[in-house]
């Protein structure tokens, strides 16, 4: 099998597995989504790097 028939045939797999998207569920990760990056470009909220959110999530699970 070549790459490309691997490749569609994972994509295949993983969209059986995660099951249909709900058309309304994914407008509101998109709107929520927008509505974040509007924040951050409007500098009202500061990003925060993954490793931070990963130090902190560690640092409250070993309290």
């Amino acid at each position: 099998m070549d790459s490309d028939d691997r490749t569609g045939l994972i994509r295949a797999l993983l969209a059986e597995l995660d099951g249909p998207v709900e058309a309304d569920v994914e407008l509101a990760w998109i709107d929520e989504a927008q509505r974040r990056h509007r924040e951050v470009i409007d500098g009202k909220v500061q990003p925060v790097s993954g490793d931070r959110v990963f130090e902190n999530l560690r640092a409250r699970l070993n309290r």
